[in-house]
């Protein structure tokens, strides 16, 4: 039940903020005029943003929640949200299936949640 939680709220943040900072990206594109390299660099940042906060996300909320020696969500996590995330950060896919993605996250984290490795 913790993994579930834990991976709906990360998934559900990281989508947000990556998607919103890839938008920002774009408007600073189009208001300088399509110029070559406009945006790159907020587009650089919407990407290290929307890809590192997901194992901090995980990792924290699973601490907060009492979980320990939850090393294979946080890592196969954060491998899983490098794909379902940038293919549904995008833009290119329905609302529906934007939602069936992260869904599939979801159970994807509740299920590497059930594996805890021991603690010291």
């Amino acid at each position: 039940m913790k993994g579930t939680l834990v991976s709906a709220v990360a998934a559900t943040a990281c989508y947000w903020m990556w998607a919103s900072l890839l938008e920002r990206a774009d408007e600073v594109a189009e208001a300088n005029g399509r110029v070559m390299g406009a945006g790159w660099f907020e587009s650089l940042l919407a990407m290290i943003a929307g890809l590192l906060s997901m194992p901090v996300l995980l990792w924290v909320g699973m601490r907060l929640l009492g979980a320990r020696g939850n090393h294979l969500l946080v890592l196969f996590g954060t491998v899983a949200w490098l794909f379902i995330g940038g293919y549904v950060v995008d833009g290119f896919v329905s609302d529906t299936a934007t939602a069936a993605f992260l869904a599939l996250f979801v159970v994807l984290g509740a299920l590497l949640s059930l594996v805890e490795l021991p603690g010291e």
